[in-house]
C-alpha cells in the first residue's frame, strides 16, 4: 500500500464514521417518535368505550 492509498482509505473511512453519526441519530429519533405514535394511538383507543359492550 502506498502512502496515497493509505491517505485515500483514511479518508473514506472518516466520511464513512462522519456520515454515520448524522445518520445514526437521525434514524434512532425516527424509531422513538413511531413508537411515541402507536403507544398514543393505542391509549387513544384504549379510553374508548366498545361499541355494543358491557356498561360498568
Amino acid at each position: 500500500m502506498t502512502y496515497r492509498e493509505y491517505v485515500l482509505a483514511a479518508y473514506a473511512v472518516f466520511a464513512a464514521v462522519l456520515a454515520w453519526d448524522y445518520v445514526a441519530p437521525r434514524l434512532r429519533m425516527a424509531q422513538l417518535r413511531r413508537a411515541a405514535r402507536r403507544e398514543a394511538a393505542r391509549r387513544a383507543t384504549a379510553k374508548q368505550p366498545l361499541a355494543g359492550g358491557l356498561q360498568r
